[in-house]
């Protein structure tokens, strides 16, 4: 489990042209375009893996049916929001968190800016980032990502159940057949208790909520934290993985978690 704490960042907001043009997709659909003719709106739906080739590092990514994404590089920070669809052009304005306790080079540790490019449904999205850290310092990207095929496979409560090993601090999760989820971290005394549920079960991607309590040292501020976010589950992989990524706030701060476990 790792913590990724973020102050609270200015909001942008998009032109309203711009905002009236793009709406929220989660699958192929026909639009007016105002013309007498239809446009194809392509769907950002699904689990994408890919690159930035500014920094070359790996860039994974699950977006819903409600059109919540978050987007994350190997290097822990993540930028999440809210994907709009006109056509095949994507938009989203987005907040983004370094790994609990790094920062960025500027000494800030969050930041807000936007992502825009373009989307095939069920094969590729490319988008480029524009980004300014709190501390002022602008961070860019050119992200080319690949539709993963798992994102096809059902999703339910019941095939998300069972026990999960934390491959970082060896912390089980246990899930039942409605989607309630316990844990306890023996290292820092965390008890996780929540849920992870599915909106559309024709995807392999899971809306999950949950809080902590009882944690203690570092992760104390993490006590009583509602986070929410994404998850998705690797079937094919092996062992089974479940990875997710979320974010939730304090009256202080806000804080974002990428957890990757194994099924047993």
């Amino acid at each position: 489990m790792r913590a990724l704490r973020v102050t609270p960042g200015a909001a942008l907001r998009c032109a309203a042209a711009t905002c009236a043009a793009l709406t929220l997709v989660s699958c192929n659909s026909t639009i007016d375009n105002g013309g007498g003719g239809t446009v194809i709106r392509a769907s950002p739906v699904g689990v994408w893996v890919g690159i930035d080739s500014v920094t070359s590092l790996g860039i994974t990514a699950y977006i819903n049916s409600a059109g919540q994404a978050t987007f994350f590089r190997s290097d822990g920070v993540q930028f999440d929001g809210s994907v709009q669809i006109s056509g095949s052009t994507l938009a989203a304005t987005v907040t983004g968190y370094t790994d609990f306790s790094s920062n960025f080079n500027d000494g800030s540790n969050t930041g807000i800016g936007t992502l825009n490019g373009t989307v095939t449904t069920g094969d590729s999205l490319r988008a480029t980032l524009t980004f300014t850290t709190d501390g002022g310092t602008m961070i860019t990207g050119t992200w080319q990502l690949n539709f993963e095929a798992q994102s096809n496979t059902a999703s339910s409560s019941a095939a998300v159940s069972g026990n999960y090993t934390d491959n970082v601090t060896g912390t089980v999760l246990s899930i039942n057949n409605s989607g309630v989820m316990t844990s306890q971290n023996a290292n820092n005394g965390c008890v996780l208790n929540g849920s992870i549920s599915t909106s559309d079960s024709t995807h392999d991607l899971y809306e999950v909520a949950f809080s902590y309590g009882n944690c203690t040292g570092t992760y104390a501020v993490l006590n009583g934290v509602q986070f929410t976010g994404l998850a998705t589950l690797n079937a094919s992989a092996s062992p089974l993985q479940l990875s997710w990524a979320v974010s939730g706030a304090s009256a202080t701060a806000k804080y974002g978690l990428i957890t990757t476990y194994n099924g047993s």
